[in-house]
């Protein structure tokens, strides 16, 4: 285990880089400092400043280049997420021009969650399935988008919820063309295994979690209840 004085001096080296990246002394794309040359301006050995560079680029500030060093990550270079529940996710992202493509996960029933099912309106005796999809900018995963629908408004949600891929679509297929948002929930959350090994991403990355619903505007219904997890190092946010 790590010594409290090792802990505080990579602390330490990542302050100041962060503190001259956000004054300006560095510049996107800009090389850093060497290993040994932290190491000798810290006084430090130099696998302590190799942490404090592999801890920078977890958290998305630098970035490597073999044989080359380290590097400094433009922040702002980042995808502008909207909060809307009148679009898809991919309607948005393709209109801005990305590299964009959206996987099927899963599409599975649930256990009985009250929050849910109340959310949705749906009796206790009835299922909800969860859809599953990962997006991805330029083949890097950014986000995962949970949508859970009631099987009472789409019956063949467990067979054909394998293959959907925006559930906008999905909707607009069934006949249900104006939608309106639920009120949304915002929270961070810290990636647990399976969503590091989806998102392709450390423990060290927090997840904006968004929480919210899609409503047929005609009928006031909710079509769905939704959770999405974005990687906060790939958006800035719009609210």
């Amino acid at each position: 285990m790590k010594g409290t004085s090792e802990m505080r001096e990579e602390m330490e080296i990542m302050d100041k880089l962060i503190f001259d990246m956000e004054a300006g002394v560095y510049e996107p794309d800009d090389k850093l400092p060497s290993e040994n040359d932290l190491a000798r301006l810290f006084k430090v050995p130099r696998m302590t400043a190799r942490k404090a560079y592999e801890k920078l680029q977890d958290l998305g500030y630098v970035y490597s280049k073999q044989g080359k060093g380290s590097f400094v990550r433009d922040q702002h270079q980042r995808i502008p997420l909207l909060f809307s529940g009148n679009e898809s996710f991919s309607s948005k992202m393709l209109q801005m021009g990305y590299d964009y493509q959206s996987r099927n996960l899963f599409c599975d029933p649930i256990e009985y969650n009250h929050k849910i099912y109340e959310t949705l309106g749906a009796d206790p005796g009835e299922r909800v399935f969860k859809i599953g999809r990962l997006r991805l900018i330029g083949n890097r995963p950014i986000a995962i988008h949970i949508s859970y629908v009631p099987e009472s408004m789409f019956a063949d949600i467990g067979q054909t919820g394998r293959d959907i891929t925006s559930m906008f679509e999905y909707y607009r297929r069934k006949g249900y063309i104006d939608f309106g948002s639920m009120k949304t929930l915002l929270s961070v959350k810290y990636p647990g295994k399976a969503e590091r090994e989806l998102l392709a991403c450390t423990g060290l990355i927090p997840l904006l979690v968004v929480e919210t619903g899609c409503l047929d505007n005609r009928t006031g219904r909710a079509l769905e209840y939704t959770r999405i997890l974005y990687r906060s190092d790939y958006f800035t946010y719009e609210l």
